[in-house]
């Protein structure tokens, strides 16, 4: 006879009716006095990011020949009270413990831990799962794609892709958060580490645009925060499971790409919430250097 602690821990538990949407702040009458009182500096929301593919330009692989820089926003309530629980539970699921960092490309290739699958439709369940997560997920997604073969005809060897496309992400980061009424307050934005080299040159370039170098000729309220590698962050291991995804769908874009079609509904576009999957090229997905039927915006 099964019983309930026999089954497995169910990922959803709060509230999905929301769909897409942000969650609304649900707070009491004293802690909506407490707040009148005295005004939070940060803002609802928390970004996390991660690139696919290498940001170096002196070699450039034809069989991926791009980066990607993703963008995870996720309002701080929905995230902690759902994000993270849900992918601890499928951790725990699948592996027993939830000392696992989720790596698209270990994933794909069955590295380390994941070589758990004792056939393929044990990982299509496995992705299927994830994918589930991804979708139920209330995120915004902003990302920039640059296309290095295009852009070594254009630039010089030197040109930092990460940099580049980091720009696009942050000014299209900073017009979300005015459309949200939080625009001058503090946002938390959370890179890992790559090395100390590449941090500091990362974190130099991110506080030179947000002190107003940049095309909105304006100070952005940021601030930047790297983490280990081997950090458990749900929302780290989300921005790096959606990277690929994007490449891909501009890299091959006859390919089929299941995980894209998801994440369409998430980008940052035109209209709000009423008009997801639609309007987001230029907006939420930016790719660089233009293609010739898409105009700069």
């Amino acid at each position: 006879m099964t019983t309930q602690d026999d089954l497995q821990l169910p990922l959803f538990e709060l509230d999905t009716s929301l769909g897409s949407q942000m969650l609304p702040e649900k707070t009491s009458a004293k802690q909506s006095s407490y707040n009148e009182l005295a005004e939070d500096p940060y803002s609802k929301y928390i970004v996390y990011v991660d690139e696919s593919g290498d940001h170096g330009m002196q070699a450039i692989d034809e069989k991926y020949p791009l980066f990607v820089l993703a963008f995870c926003v996720f309002h701080k309530r929905h995230y902690s009270e759902q994000v993270v629980s849900a992918l601890e539970k499928f951790k725990f699921n699948h592996f027993g413990h939830d000392q696992v960092v989720l790596h698209e490309n270990e994933i794909r290739k069955e590295k380390g831990v994941f070589n758990i699958f004792r056939s393929r439709d044990e990982k299509i369940h496995f992705l299927n799962e994830l994918t589930e997560i991804i979708e139920r997920s209330n995120f915004i997604l902003i990302s920039c794609v640059i296309d290095k073969r295009s852009l070594h005809k254009q630039a010089d060897v030197e040109s930092n892709p990460y940099h580049i496309a980091l720009g696009f992400c942050l000014e299209a980061l900073y017009n979300f958060l005015k459309e949200k009424q939080q625009g001058e307050k503090k946002t938390h934005v959370v890179v890992e580490c790559r090395g100390k080299k590449e941090d500091n040159e990362l974190e130099l370039e991110f506080r030179r645009f947000c002190d107003g170098n940049n095309r909105l000729a304006t100070s952005l309220p940021f601030d930047i925060l790297f983490a280990d590698k081997k950090v458990m962050s749900s929302g780290l291991q989300l921005a790096d499971l959606v990277a690929r995804p994007i490449g891909l769908s501009v890299f091959k874009p006859e390919q089929e790409n299941k995980a894209f079609e998801v994440l369409k509904r998430k980008f940052y576009c035109d209209g709000g919430r009423d008009h997801v999957g639609k309007g987001y090229e230029g907006l939420g997905l930016k790719i660089y250097p233009y293609p010739e039927s898409e105009k700069p915006r």
